[in-house]
């Protein structure tokens, strides 16, 4: 619920018909979605579909050429930028450290929203630090070099970072890019963690649906700059929507795990076959 106005139902963080666009070229018109409140919200898509646009837009990265972006009632960019760090911390897609800063050191800085004139470095800050890179299990590197790890370590380190911020809101864009399956399901088991024991809202852009469908609460299904369809995964993951957003035929079971839908693509004899069709019509 929106902390500023208890009682109300307003979600504390929505977009109201934005438009999107990166100088003339528009990503999306009209566009609206509001985030559910302690819950794990997965965008998916298709490519160039403008999910990571906007992630940014929700996140104060990018503003919207027409239409608002709320926080907590407000318009997100008339909000002061240390305000906006302590409530919602963002791991975007590409991150560069400085040169030569060290894992801890890079981990820190997720603690600069609670400084202050008259608050430095505490004993929390430290704790915080270094529970952030044992959940993300980079607490072994912290002496290293950020820019001599993997693509995989640096983006655990990353996510590190972004834990240390100690926002009640956290978006992620990709975050399990460059990571190999065992550390994607990790980190995907630490989002989910930290949205069911913590109560945090966390707005994930996710390429894998299926990975989508298991952990998101709440799924936003966008295909050119529109909202297709959003709730439960499975209340919306059908083979007509995999199909409609990603033009993918398939078949949609249960996941036998956990039950939550499965994608499993149709053969490539069978898609083969579907394709000539639609050429031969075409001709």
């Amino acid at each position: 619920m929106n902390q500023n106005h208890p009682g109300s139902t307003v979600n504390r963080l929505s977009a109201e018909n934005v438009t999107l666009a990166y100088d003339q070229r528009v990503i999306a018109e009209q566009l609206s979605v509001e985030i559910p409140d302690h819950s794990f919200t997965v965008i998916v898509g298709p490519n160039a579909c403008g999910k990571s646009t906007l992630l940014r837009a929700l996140s104060r990265m990018l503003k919207p050429s027409r239409g608002r972006v709320l926080l907590d009632g407000q318009v997100i960019q008339s909000l002061p930028a240390k305000k906006v760090a302590r409530t919602l911390g963002l791991l975007p897609q590409s991150s560069i450290a400085p040169d030569g800063i060290t894992v801890a050191d890079l981990v820190g800085r997720g603690r600069y929203p609670h400084q202050g004139i008259l608050r430095q470095w505490s004993a929390e800050d430290e704790r915080v630090v270094q529970e952030s890179m044992a959940r993300t299990g980079v607490a072994e590197l912290a002496d290293r070099y950020v820019d001599e790890l993997s693509g995989g370590q640096r983006q655990r380190v990353w996510i590190a970072m972004a834990l240390a911020q100690q926002t009640p809101l956290l978006l992620l864009d990709e975050p399990t890019t460059y990571l190999d399956i065992q550390h994607q399901i990790d980190v995907l088991d630490l989002c989910a963690e930290l949205h069911e024991e913590q109560g945090r809202t966390l707005v994930a852009v996710l390429h894998d649906l299926n990975h989508a469908a298991r952990y998101a609460t709440h799924l936003i299904a966008l295909k050119g700059g529109e909202v297709i369809a959003q709730g439960a995964p499975n209340d919306i993951v059908t083979a007509a929507l995999v199909e409609e957003v990603f033009g993918l035929r398939c078949q949609v079971i249960d996941d036998p795990q956990t039950g939550t839908p499965l994608v499993v693509p149709a053969a490539r004899t069978a898609r083969g076959r579907v394709k000539r069709a639609v050429a031969t019509e075409a001709s």
